[in-house]
């Protein structure tokens, strides 16, 4: 019920503030996710500089930012990791490099679950003849929700890209010969920037693979438990 009134030009401005919050909380989190993974396995080098923290301020990267607010994906200022603390470089690598995206899944399927809960309480809320204001309230609510869930899918998918410097590439990089490794390492910069380029003229064309992901995620997540809370509410 909630995602037709949503998908309008009511809410359009308050998407774009909403928007801000959720991108820094996101953005923080899949960063310090990395940097709490590498301590684990005996990296103190993120720790050391503080980056173990939710504060945006630690985390920030102004244009990574302005492309996840513009585009849905982006980036942060990276953590900084000392392989040599490992005992294995390359497995530690690649599991503080899984952990950013991992937590973005996480934030997004919480945010899913929060969203359908808002869905039903708007249903029942809408059926018991609540004011305008009152069910105003929930659709911002779920707004918010909705954002977070698309826009943490899609820091997730746009981070699982197997090629440098993307996190993807730290989890497949265990599984290349060390001499294709260290090929690939000298090129990163460039292939970065082939990527970003890439992207950005699918996303002109409307063709964002990243928004296709996240939005199939939303809905597959979202859809069934929504129609699992209204059957428990109103037994139908």
């Amino acid at each position: 019920m909630l995602a037709s009134l949503l998908s309008g030009d009511k809410y359009a401005l308050i998407s774009i503030l909403l928007s801000l919050p959720v991108i820094l909380f996101a953005l923080s989190f899949h960063e310090a996710a990395h940097g709490y993974v590498a301590y684990k396995l005996g990296d103190k080098t993120a720790r050391n500089l503080g980056r173990l923290t939710l504060n945006p301020l630690k985390h920030l990267d102004p244009i990574g930012t302005l492309a996840m607010l513009i585009f849905g994906y982006g980036w942060a200022k990276p953590v900084p990791i000392n392989t040599r603390n490992f005992d294995n470089p390359r497995k530690g690598m690649a599991l503080t490099g899984i952990a950013g995206p991992v937590s973005n899944f996480i934030l997004g399927l919480v945010s899913c679950v929060i969203y359908s809960a808002l869905d039903v309480f708007y249903t029942y809320s809408y059926m018991g003849g609540k004011d305008e204001n009152f069910l105003m309230v929930i659709e911002i609510l779920a707004l918010m929700f909705q954002i977070s869930a698309l826009l943490n899918f899609g820091l997730m998918a746009f981070n699982l890209i197997p090629v440098p410097p993307f996190d993807g590439s730290r989890f497949f990089y265990i599984f290349l010969p060390s001499k294709w490794y260290f090929a690939v390492m000298k090129h990163e910069r460039t292939i970065m920037i082939v990527v970003l380029v890439g992207f950005l003229a699918l996303s002109r064309v409307g063709l964002s693979p990243i928004s296709f992901i996240s939005g199939g995620l939303f809905n597959l997540i979202t859809e069934p438990l929504t129609e699992l809370g209204i059957k428990l509410v109103f037994g139908v």
